[in-house]
């Protein structure tokens, strides 16, 4: 009696195990709505040590310096500016959902012109723009810079890009985006990996945890969820219930190959038929060795010449054919191809012929 209950135990714990290795919902899938929005900005760095832009050579830096100076009534339209302390540049941000106004956020400013450095600089007030044209942030403070640029008359070095800072906390959100989430009664949830099945699945598992009609799939990229009358909490409380779930993911067979690096990488789906496979080198060498032809002594008009000598040699590599029973798996191709002695390039090659002959049961997606 004790030997069965330690069985059954054991089978309880493998289940668990493989439960628990399962994805969340959390980390499969997004909630509509919810997510990061792309704020733009055009500023002015200044304080730099001579290191901004040349005025004679970016129009628009001189132009934003003379508006900037003219709101502080100081009109210099007619001078000549020559500072090079003052750099334009583009600054970036991500309004992270949900942002209350007063709140800040980092920023990234990139130069725009043909500033040598931002170091040391400081971007004055700019307004962080959506595409629809509206402000929602305003940024503004001292650069943080990883890289460096010192140069001599006779040499010069750069590490990382003096070009491009960072500025933590340095915007301050202005503006909120309005959507009450909690009153919501239905929402959707986004694969981030668009599958028929894991969509079917994610409803199955949902509907198991609240009830039957709690969710459904609408297509393989979404998950309809409405809120079951019975449930005491508002949207946001299902979304946190819900989002824990465990779901199996599944994935399409794929071949994912880098040739710039020699980078394979496959999926457990992967599946070949019965296919033969033989890998061999063809090498040429050609040897130049040139001798030199002189006359005999005391020849009337004798001279020293050269004469070519060519050497040419081919040499073949050999390779037994190798053959890959039908409907072998990830890791019995995997083993198949290195029993060959092969290169990541080779083999490359080898799975794009694999597919061309039609006995590659996957997808392959060149980076």
């Amino acid at each position: 009696m004790i030997r069965l209950i330690l069985i059954a135990l054991s089978v309880v714990a493998l289940t668990g195990t493989a439960a628990n290795a399962n994805p969340r919902i959390k980390d499969i899938a997004d909630v509509e709505g919810v997510r990061d929005n792309q704020l733009v900005g055009y500023g002015l760095v200044v304080g730099l040590d001579g290191t901004g832009d040349t005025l004679r050579n970016s129009a628009f830096t001189r132009q934003a310096l003379n508006s900037m100076l003219e709101r502080f009534d100081i009109n210099v339209r007619e001078a000549d500016l020559r500072t090079g302390n003052v750099a334009a540049v583009i600054v970036t941000a991500e309004l992270p959902p949900f942002s209350m106004q007063g709140t800040r956020m980092d920023v990234t400013i990139s130069a725009l012109g043909d500033a040598d450095s931002l170091q040391g600089g400081v971007l004055i007030a700019t307004p962080l723009m959506a595409a629809n044209g509206d402000v929602y942030a305003v940024a503004q403070g001292s650069l943080a810079v990883g890289g460096f640029a010192a140069e001599g008359d006779a040499a010069s070095v750069t590490r990382g890009v003096p070009t491009n800072g960072r500025i933590a906390n340095g915007a301050v959100i202005e503006r909120e985006l309005d959507w009450d989430l909690a009153s919501q009664s239905q929402i959707r949830l986004a694969l981030r990996n668009p599958d028929f099945t894991t969509a079917r699945r994610m409803a199955q598992t949902i509907n198991a945890y609240l009830g039957d009609g709690a969710a459904s799939a609408e297509n393989p990229s979404t998950v309809s969820l409405t809120r079951p009358g019975a449930f005491s909490g508002d949207m946001v409380s299902l979304i946190a219930e819900v989002e824990q779930l465990r779901v199996e993911t599944d994935m399409r067979a794929r071949v994912v190959i880098d040739e710039s690096t020699g980078t394979i990488v496959m999926g457990e789906n992967v599946r070949v038929s019965t296919v033969a496979i033989a890998q061999g080198g063809l090498t040429i060498t050609v040897s130049e060795s040139p001798v030199a032809s002189q006359a005999q002594a005391f020849a009337p008009g004798g001279e020293t010449v050269v004469l070519p000598r060519t050497d040419v040699q081919v040499s073949e590599d050999m390779a037994d054919l190798g053959v890959l029973e039908g409907s072998v798996t990830l890791r019995e191709l995997v083993d198949g191809l290195n029993a060959l002695g092969i290169s990541p390039r080779d083999m490359i090659t080898i799975l794009q012929t694999i597919k061309a002959a039609g006995a590659l049961q996957a997808e392959i997606e060149v980076l």
